[in-house]
């Protein structure tokens, strides 16, 4: 079943990915995207999107969408948010998290 998730996820997040000129989805075993130094978004092994996002937006997100912080490894991932399947089934409001997040990664200082 989780190969079935991360295929249908992969499929999803390369096509958002795919439609934004300035985004290159980056990683083989762990997709994810990055700007100046900085990743914005990565796909878990299990399937799980995680999206970086202001603290404003993040706290937002988690309450309308009932979401927690993104973990990978076991870890926290600072800034980033879990994104549900109600977000990335849909292409829509998956396009405009994913450039909200491009947004905000671009007014952090390069690395």
């Amino acid at each position: 079943m989780a190969d079935k998730k991360w295929e249908e996820s992969l499929a999803l997040y390369d096509a958002v990915v795919g439609e934004h000129p300035d985004f290159e989805r980056k990683g083989k075993s762990m997709p994810y995207t990055s700007v100046n130094g900085h990743m914005f978004s990565m796909l878990r092994k299990d399937g799980v999107l995680g999206m970086r996002m202001s603290k404003e937006d993040r706290e937002a997100f988690m309450e309308d969408y009932g979401v927690g912080q993104f973990t990978n490894y076991g870890a926290n991932i600072r800034e980033y948010v879990e994104i549900p399947d109600a977000v990335l089934n849909d292409k829509k409001k998956l396009t405009a998290y994913l450039a909200a997040s491009y947004q905000y990664t671009l007014t952090l200082k390069p690395k």
